[in-house]
């Protein structure tokens, strides 16, 4: 057994014991209040859509809609600007690489986490996710408002971590490598490749080998990350450890980043990647499909 594998299980077996809440960079209302108080580069973003932005937001909370970070034109949707377009982005808004920043959205935890995996591989120092609850805001006391505060623009320094990073050509060059595994976290149908009557767009199955882990697999019914036991029992039942490298994609790499988010905080497991291109890359390129 390797070192690394002997230090993530005694991680995730002192996490159960103590019982904490907060997980790696989730961190609870509580936390971070006291956050709030104690630290003076505290940069907190809104990942939420703008009108819901607008009508109640954190006091002081910079709202980055997610999808302000995707290209607009292109032939595959969703793709995330230039890193020199994103630092401009976020340093227009007044956040900074430097700053020690927190990500929430309206509840879902979609938004949050592809802003959260946004920044990480931009290289910024120090992200954290708040979950919304209105009940545990409640009881922290977290001020909420609708005014919309302008905040000084700052320089964001692009540090590029390209290992949380999957490119099209990592995957179809690792297909057949077995310490490489794929997560598919859309919905079934989806995976599948299954016909939704409902929509006139349907998926055509999923990448070669690929599980099925979908983002709501991770997440509790309140929409809050799983404890760490019951993320092990999901990783148990696949077959997981944290001695491979693991891939996460969806359609547009929005989905994917709640998966990433869970496996990289919730587990520990220190080489996850998002695939960015996702589905739509895969399927507009030609490659080859599952179902």
């Amino acid at each position: 057994m390797k070192l690394r594998y002997i230090f993530s299980a005694v991680v995730i077996f002192f996490l159960l014991v103590t019982n904490l809440v907060a997980q790696g960079d989730i961190i609870t209302a509580k936390q971070f209040k006291e956050l709030k108080k104690n630290t003076d580069n505290l940069t907190v973003i809104d990942a939420s859509k703008a009108k819901l932005y607008k009508k109640a937001h954190l006091k002081g909370a910079i709202n980055v809609p997610y999808k302000i970070l995707n290209q607009k034109e292109g032939e595959v949707k969703g793709l995330m600007k230039s890193p020199e377009e994103l630092a401009k982005i976020l340093g227009d808004k007044g956040i900074s690489n430097k700053d020690i920043i927190v990500v929430y959205d309206e509840g879902s935890q979609k938004y949050s986490s592809r802003v959260y995996w946004v920044l990480k591989y931009l290289g910024a120092k120090d992200v954290k996710i708040l979950h919304k609850d209105n009940k545990s805001w409640r009881k922290a006391r977290l001020p909420l408002t609708s005014t919309v505060d302008k905040k000084d623009a700052k320089t964001f320094e692009v540090n590029l971590d390209s290992s949380i990073l999957a490119t099209i050509d990592f995957i179809e060059s690792n297909l057949k490598n077995e310490n490489i595994v794929l997560i598919d976290a859309r919905g079934t149908k989806e995976y599948s490749g299954v016909k939704d009557e409902k929509k006139n767009k349907y998926s055509k199955g999923h990448l070669p080998g690929a599980v099925h882990i979908s983002f709501k697999d991770v997440l509790n019914e309140d929409k809050s990350f799983k404890s760490p036991e019951d993320m092990k029992k999901i990783a148990d039942a696949n077959g997981f450890n944290p001695e491979k490298t693991y891939v996460v994609y969806c359609k547009t790499g929005v989905k994917a980043s709640v998966v990433f988010v869970a496996l990289k905080n919730v587990l520990n497991y220190p080489d996850v990647k998002l695939y960015d291109g996702a589905y739509l890359e895969w399927e507009f390129k030609g490659k080859p499909l599952e179902k």
